[in-house]
């Protein structure tokens, strides 16, 4: 498989055969699948991101969107496969936003059950390194490990294409809400002077390449947690 030429989607099934337990994955109710359907049916952003992007000061076209993106991280070893990797433009230029779907799955191992062995440490250190925090990774024991790869996945693919917005955003289906606190520690862990709220976007921090780092949950609509 070339990971650098894509083709044209023909449904959400074009996206099931990209996951990589398709069988296990694509369930009515879960997210791959709701997302799936969610994205299909609007060729565009979803109507529910429209005032958090708005709010944020986001002026976002999209461009293209790419289900089930891989990037590398600090190797060429276990990359991080973003559920969404959505190509976006305005008036300053290129957006990159990696979007992480949620129906009622959590957000993977806590840091200190999946760090064990130096490697991890390693990844981790990059990771800190990417998000401009301290590396110290004690101090991030019970933060989940997916959200950091994520948000570096953004940044990383910005900095690929010049951008000058990286954004990561939670679309979650999850009427309860589930795992939020989870991501209000990650958020408050980039800058804890944002208390950050469903459906909104937060401008965490600019890096010192310049790139404007984002990071938003935004509540998706559960009738496509019915298809």
């Amino acid at each position: 498989m070339n990971d650098k030429i894509y083709i044209p989607s023909k449904g959400p099934d074009s996206w099931k055969e990209l996951l990589a337990q398709p069988e296990k994955q694509w369930k009515t109710g879960f997210s791959a699948k709701t997302m799936a359907y969610c994205w299909e049916d609007q060729n565009e952003f979803p109507k529910e991101f429209y005032k958090p992007l708005k709010d944020s000061g986001l002026n976002l076209d999209m461009l293209i969107a790419i289900p089930e993106y891989k990037v590398y991280l600090d190797n060429n070893k276990a990359p991080s496969q973003n559920d969404l990797f959505v190509l976006s433009k305005d008036s300053d230029g290129l957006a990159v936003i990696m979007i992480e779907g949620k129906a009622s799955e959590p957000f993977d191992k806590i840091i200190k059950d999946w760090n064990n062995s130096d490697g991890k440490l390693c990844r981790f250190e990059f990771l800190a390194e990417k998000l401009e925090i301290n590396n110290n990774i004690s101090d991030c024991n019970d933060l989940r490990y997916q959200l950091f790869h994520r948000t570096v996945s953004a940044i990383l693919i910005a900095e690929q294409f010049f951008a000058k917005k990286a954004i990561m955003i939670v679309h979650s289906f999850s009427q309860s809400n589930e795992w939020f606190n989870d991501y209000l520690e990650f958020v408050r862990l980039l800058n804890p002077s944002i208390n950050s709220k469903i459906d909104e976007i937060n401008k965490c921090k600019t890096l010192s390449s310049g790139i404007d780092l984002y990071i938003g949950w935004i509540k998706g609509d559960d009738k496509y947690l019915k298809k």
